[in-house]
C-alpha cells in the first residue's frame, strides 16, 4: 500500500493512493493522523479500502510530508563510502547522527526555499525509514519488523551554515528544506530495502546514483543503534543517509536555484519532486 498525507480545500487529511487517486482516510474516521494510524498497530482498515473509488484526484491536494508531525526526525550523516571520500572524512565506527525538525520539512509537489541568507543550497537524496511499532534496544535482527515503510528524502542542505561549527544541525534544518514524499510504501511490499535503488536528478540531470546496498550502517544497523538512544515510536522518521555526488563537492560547485526542480526517485517507491523557489 502507499499512503499519504495532505490538504485539500484548506483541511488536513491522509489517505490510501490508488490509480484513480486518493482514498481519503482520515474523513472515514479511521484514525486522525497518518501517526496515529500507524500506532494502533493494524494496517488492515486501509488495506480494506484498496479498491474503494478515490475521493481526490492528484491534482485536487496538496501533499504534506509524508508524516507531518513525527516525534522524531534522525539523519544519518556520511553512510556511504563515496560520499565519506568526496567530503574528505574518515570513516566512523558508529553511525554520524543529527537531527531535523517537523517544521523544516516540505510534502511532494512543494517549494524548496533557498533561504535569503545562502547561496550554497544543496541537494541530498536519501530513503526515508518510517517506524511502525514501538522499541527500545532493538535487535538487528528484529529491526525491519519495526519498520511500517519506506519513502523519499531530500535533505536539502545549506552548505555554509552547515560548516559553522562542528555540528551540522544549523545548515540542515532551515525552514522548508526538507522534502519528504510523495508517499510512504508500507513495508510489505519491500522486505529488503538494500535492494532498492536510488537516483537524484536535478533539472533532469543524473547527479546521485547509487543501490543501497551500498550503505555503510544498514537500515537494521541504523534502528539497532537509534534504538539504543531512545525508544523509537511509532511515526519516527530515520533519514539514511546520501551517496556521493552532491553538489557542494563538484567542481564547480552545483547548487540549487530559484526556478530549479529537484527530484528524488527510488525504486518500488516513486519520485519525490520538488521545485525551488528562492525566499523573498
Amino acid at each position: 500500500m502507499k499512503l499519504c498525507s495532505f490538504t485539500t480545500q484548506g483541511t488536513a487529511s491522509w489517505g490510501l493512493v490508488t490509480p484513480g487517486g486518493i482514498v481519503d482516510l482520515g474523513k472515514r474516521g479511521i484514525a486522525p493522523d497518518l501517526r496515529a494510524f500507524l500506532a494502533a498497530g493494524d494496517l488492515a482498515p486501509a488495506a480494506a479500502l484498496v479498491a474503494a473509488p478515490a475521493d481526490h484526484g492528484f491534482d485536487a491536494v496538496q501533499h504534506l510530508p509524508v508524516i507531518p508531525n513525527p516525534d522524531k526526525i534522525i539523519c544519518v550523516g556520511l553512510n556511504y563510502h563515496d560520499h565519506i571520500q568526496e567530503t574528505g572524512r574518515e570513516e566512523t565506527p558508529n553511525p554520524v547522527l543529527f537531527a531535523r525538525y517537523a517544521g523544516s520539512q516540505i510534502g511532494h509537489g512543494a517549494a524548496l526555499v533557498k533561504p535569503l541568507e545562502s547561496d550554497m543550497f544543496d541537494y541530498e537524496g536519501e530513503l526515508a525509514v518510517i517506524i511502525g511499532r514501538e522499541g527500545r534496544r532493538i535487535s538487528e535482527a528484529d529491526a525491519l519488523s519495526h519498520v511500517a515503510g519506506y519513502a523519499c528524502y531530500n535533505d536539502g542542505s545549506v552548505r555554509d551554515w552547515q560548516k559553522h561549527t562542528h555540528q551540522f544541525m544549523p545548515g540542515k534544518t532551515f525552514a522548508g528544506t526538507g522534502g519528504f514524499g510523495p508517499w510512504m510504501v508500507t513495508a510489505d511490499e519491500i522486505p529488503d530495502p538494500s535492494k532498492l535503488h536510488l537516483q537524484t536528478r536535478l533539472n533532469g540531470q543524473v547527479v546521485q546514483d547509487t543501490d543501497l546496498t551500498l550503505l555503510i550502517a544498514s537500515i537494521p544497523r541504523l534502528i539497532a543503534y537509534c534504538s539504543t538512544i531512545l525508544p523509537l515510536l511509532p511515526g519516527d522518521v530515520i533519514v539514511s543517509g546520501t551517496p556521493g555526488g552532491v553538489g557542494a563537492r563538484r567542481n564547480p560547485p552545483l547548487w540549487m536555484r530559484d526556478g530549479d526542480v529537484c527530484e528524488v526517485e527510488i525504486s518500488e517507491i516513486g519520485t519525490l519532486s520538488n521545485p525551488v523557489r528562492a525566499e523573498a
